[in-house]
């Protein structure tokens, strides 16, 4: 089959034998875009083994290099960052039945870029990070890094939840998906969430730093003055700016939980079905929602631009509390410490920091703050789940076209799918 006949058309199909049907793809399928021609797909007879005992009709394939007439028949390159798998082992026994794995462990950054360079990974189509903690040696995912990718590279399947350290926008530009493990952490960092409020309403830090100090007076100052000014979360507003999937499960639980009143900002309003089971009212204006929530839980991707500076924080009502879950540099954490000062926030609750891992020291000496090691999405179920889901993402797009937790289709010119 000629290279001029296959771009004639999106799909052209030979007989290699009488048992054999060959279909070259230009195709939504694994390899697309890039190439003038992305791959041969050979669908075969289980009777023969032409492939092996088994045979996938999209991952057995012939993959055409850049060179037409150079031929060669093989798995789909995936490129492993970080650590071994821990968990699904089954799951990975039938990944690399499909894949051929390549590893760059934990490389820095100046000899990951090397490696690139030198195309040492060769040819991959996608890109598997399975831990949040491991396979980020080589730091922000920018121009420099995206730019060193081989064209053949059409999937970035990572661990976590926030992609602020990685460019999608440049992802995209190259015809690459990139997909996110949300989906895996959404219990654990509701659960987060909802400890975060608990916590604010109640002053349980006060209380536990109190005791683990070992200092008698700071006890009986904790027991005696806590409870005037801690109050119960039942029937207070919860306001949350960003309403996705993790939103709507920390609205649920704090609905259900202690019968909060659920507010919400987004860019858009969500269906009925979404806003049901925590009875959420939308505000479409964000500062409409700061003057009316007792507490405001920011639960939105960061996107390079500050969310709540001091001019946004003067307009939440007085007395109220604040609590990220999100991104550390969504809020300015010098009108936050001014306003717990003058008593306009009664209370603030954050598992993320503007500056991590540095976090600041007028809010760690404020009782009426709780602060963590960016732990809320942290559970053994969380990194369970990010190993399973980039396999599972990889897995669909490469037999589809389409991803399971894709972040940045929106932005990926049609023409290129």
């Amino acid at each position: 089959l000629g290279t001029a006949d296959m771009m004639e058309s999106k799909t052209s199909r030979t007989r290699l034998s009488s048992d054999i049907n060959v279909t070259a793809e230009r195709s939504p399928n694994l390899l697309e875009g890039g190439f003038s021609i992305d791959c041969l797909f050979a669908t075969v007879p289980p009777s023969l083994s032409f492939f092996g005992s088994t045979c996938d009709p999209v991952l057995s394939s012939f993959r055409i290099q850049n060179n037409p007439t150079a031929v060669t028949m093989g798995k789909p390159i995936v490129l492993q960052l970080g650590d071994d798998i821990k968990w699904n082992h089954d799951l990975y026994k039938d990944f690399t039945s499909k894949f051929e794995i390549r590893r760059s462990y934990s490389m820095p950054r100046a000899e990951f870029i090397q490696a690139l360079k030198d195309r040492k990974f060769g040819d991959f189509f996608a890109i598997y990070r399975p831990f949040w903690n491991t396979g980020g040696e080589m730091g922000n995912w920018d121009k420099e890094l995206i730019s060193l990718l081989p064209s053949s590279c059409k999937i970035y399947a990572s661990a976590g939840a926030g992609f602020d350290w990685v460019d999608t926008e440049t992802l995209a530009s190259r015809g690459i998906i990139y997909c996110n493990a949300a989906a895996a952490c959404t219990e654990s960092v509701a659960d987060g969430a909802i400890w975060l409020i608990l916590s604010t309403f109640r002053l349980f830090s006060w209380s536990a730093a109190a005791a683990r100090s070992g200092d008698p007076d700071r006890f009986v100052d904790a027991n005696k003055n806590l409870g005037a000014v801690s109050r119960n979360p039942n029937g207070f507003s919860l306001g949350i700016i960003g309403f996705g999937k993790i939103g709507r499960r920390i609205a649920e639980k704090a609905h259900k939980s202690f019968d909060m009143k659920v507010l919400y900002n987004d860019v858009v309003r969500m269906p009925a079905e979404l806003e049901k089971p925590s009875n959420a009212t939308y505000y479409k204006d964000m500062s409409d929602l700061l003057a009316t929530a007792d507490c405001v839980l920011v639960a939105t991707p960061f996107a390079g631009k500050t969310l709540l500076d001091a001019a946004a924080i003067s307009k939440m009502k007085r007395g109220a509390k604040l609590i990220n879950i999100a991104r550390g540099k969504l809020i300015e954490e010098e009108p936050l410490v001014a306003a717990l000062k003058s008593g306009h926030l009664s209370a603030a609750g954050l598992d993320v920091h503007y500056n991590e891992p540095h976090v600041n020291k007028e809010l760690i000496k404020m009782r009426n703050v709780e602060v963590l090691s960016h732990n809320a999405g942290a559970s053994l179920d969380a990194h369970m789940g990010f190993e399973r889901l980039g396999m599972e993402n990889i897995i669909s797009f490469a037999k589809t076209g389409r991803a399971v937790t894709p972040v940045n289709a929106h932005l990926i010119n049609k023409s290129r799918l």
